[in-house]
């Protein structure tokens, strides 16, 4: 399994490749995409939907973790998030690959072990499960983080819709 995990933002969006199972992940590539402030909000837009098009074209994922954000003290920063957002769920419908939402506090869980994990921690243990020595920024981490955190959930998730199937 192929999965893209995706740590959503404007200005910052970590993405990051993992194939394998939740015992045996296998690093496949890691980015996190810069836009402009001084770009227009299409130009911004058209350029992290053209990028993740080209990542699901390019390395066909069976899935993709997104990072579902509430952010409800700025509502500026909720609404750009929000459109990057927007724009990466575009380009996974468009290419048939479904998504599954996945909080900060679970992802943590899932890595770390504990949901009050800090950024080191959820670094450090990303990096230690994919076996990755350069350093890398926090999105991308969080991305990879979000990857690994679907693939310790599949399993669940395919026994629970086996289970809705038979009944």
């Amino acid at each position: 399994m192929i999965v893209l995990g995706v740590d959503p933002g404007l200005a910052n969006l970590g993405l990051g490749l993992v194939e394998g199972d939740v015992r045996k992940a296998k690093h496949l590539y890691h980015v996190c995409l810069t836009t402009e402030s001084a770009w227009v909000m299409p130009r911004r837009l058209q350029y992290i939907y053209t990028e993740v098009s080209r990542l699901l074209a390019e390395y066909q994922p069976d899935a993709v973790a997104i990072e579902d954000q509430i952010l409800r003290r700025q509502a500026d920063v909720a609404f750009k998030v929000g459109q990057a957002f927007g724009v990466v769920q575009l380009a996974c419908a468009q290419a048939g690959v479904p998504i599954h939402a996945y909080g900060p506090m679970q992802v943590k869980r899932t890595i770390v072990g504990t949901g009050r994990a800090d950024k080191e921690q959820v670094i450090y243990m990303v990096k230690a499960s994919l076996g990755i020595r350069e350093l890398f920024n926090n999105h991308a981490a969080d991305a990879l983080g979000l990857a690994l955190t679907h693939l310790a959930h599949q399993p669940m998730q395919l026994a629970s819709s086996r289970r809705l199937a038979r009944a």
